[in-house]
């Protein structure tokens, strides 16, 4: 089993299919034209579309190519290449004289630095009135927004990060989920008290999930929006608002599995699956590492409030679909990614992939979903604001200045101030790059 990174999980049947999720998303995107392409045929030749994919993984690819070939309104070719050099090229496919029409991409940064120089087009109009992502959550809108308001970004799938526990193992402790961060510390001490790990997670070779504890508290204390600006450069990592979240960070410390710092991600999940820890702040792909007659025992509570005066925010990888605005048809262009947002055509890529995000239409028939997927949708639908993982709303380079500065930190919490004036510097060079 592949390890995911904050920009590349594969969620498998093994997982959240194993408890009846017969749920799906993109398992992360990446297309390049000169791959083979495949096209569906339609009769209306008067306009010609490119769809740019980069599900190169089997599954996620055929089923896409399925998706387009049930598309009959106009002619679209889908050109398919590996994530790696999607990556690499996307700038060269949205500055050249011919670019692809649509792309699939994820939400966030990334996505609002190319519409900031002119590089997608406008979609706002499918957000209103019978546009194809009207009735998408206000939290999925606000994501697929650019700094201007205007809305550039078709969201399709996401998955959603939580505190993960076993029901199990909390009845036999004699604990239950908390509400509040006071009962979540509470719930800590107490677990410690039981001889027991109250938090999982593997910050070895998987440092990245270091910016998950990193990415909530930020949430909770400062809100969603200080979150996204910081990650863009307009705060500073050695401010008073970070250090008030790495001051709270550490109260977790003495809460953590201290075999963590050598764990991998799947590593971590091993104590709480063996019911030697109690919680694990993680995405839902942690339930791949269960075995499968255990993943009806698994739930999740979302991380409690501190600062009742900021959005309700949750992390929630985004993927789905942007669009060159250069294109030679915005309303063909619009047309295809209505019909890829479409509630039938999100559920046929939810069957054929085999990936377990969920979808962004709340019109997808969830009543077979595991009873875990439907509580996931129902946070991600209730929530005020939805952010990435650090890196999405950043940039791969400025998160392995986060795995540095994390790392030193779980290592020497008292340097506390040393690392943030580091992380600062670091992240200034990135910035400016």
């Amino acid at each position: 089993m592949s390890i995911p990174t904050p920009s590349r999980v594969n969620l498998t049947r093994r997982g959240l299919f194993a408890a009846g999720a017969v749920v799906g998303g993109s398992a992360l995107l990446s297309g390049c034209l000169g791959a083979s392409p495949t096209s569906n045929g339609a009769s209306n030749a008067n306009v010609a579309l490119t769809l740019q994919s980069s599900l190169s993984d089997p599954k996620p690819k055929a089923a896409l190519e399925q998706v387009v070939k049930g598309y009959t309104t106009y002619p679209t070719t889908l050109n398919t290449v590996a994530i790696e050099q999607f990556r690499a090229q996307l700038s060269t496919y949205l500055t050249s004289s011919n670019p692809p029409d649509v792309l699939t991409w994820y939400a966030g940064s990334v996505a609002r630095d190319y519409a900031s120089k002119g590089l997608l087009l406008d979609l706002s109009d499918m957000w209103t009135g019978n546009g194809a992502c009207a009735k998408f959550s206000p939290a999925l809108k606000s994501l697929s927004s650019d700094a201007n308001g205007k809305q550039i970004f078709v969201p399709t799938n996401y998955y959603w990060w939580s505190v993960f526990y076993r029901k199990s193992a909390f009845a036999e402790w004699g604990v239950k989920a908390p509400t509040t961060w006071d009962e979540f510390m509470a719930l800590c001490e107490t677990l410690k008290g039981k001889g027991i790990s109250p938090l999982t997670n593997g910050t070895g070779s998987t440092a990245w999930m270091a910016s998950g504890w990193f990415d909530y508290l930020d949430l909770r204390i400062n809100g969603a929006s200080y979150h996204r600006e910081l990650l863009a450069g307009k705060h500073s990592f050695d401010s008073a608002e970070v250090r008030k979240v790495m001051d709270t960070y550490a109260t977790l410390i003495p809460y953590f599995d201290p075999k963590g710092r050598s764990y991998t991600w799947q590593e971590a999940a091993t104590p709480l699956i063996n019911k030697k820890a109690g919680m694990y702040l993680i995405g839902a792909f942690v339930t791949q590492a269960f075995p499968a007659a255990d993943v009806d025992d698994v739930d999740f509570f979302s991380v409690p409030p501190i600062n009742s005066s900021v959005p309700s925010a949750e992390e929630a990888p985004t993927d789905g679909y942007f669009a060159s605005a250069a294109t030679k048809n915005a309303a063909a262009t619009k047309d295809l990614l209505g019909y890829l947002a479409s509630a039938k055509e999100q559920q046929l890529f939810i069957a054929q992939s085999g990936s377990s995000n969920l979808p962004t239409s709340s019109e997808v028939d969830s009543s077979g979903f595991s009873a875990l997927v439907q509580k996931g949708m129902k946070l991600l639908a209730s929530t005020q604001e939805i952010t990435q993982f650090f890196n999405r709303d950043s940039s791969d380079a400025l998160q392995a200045t986060a795995d540095a500065a994390l790392t030193k930190f779980l290592d020497n919490p008292t340097q506390v101030a040393t690392i943030l004036t580091d992380w600062q510097t670091a992240a200034k060079k990135v910035w400016g790059s």
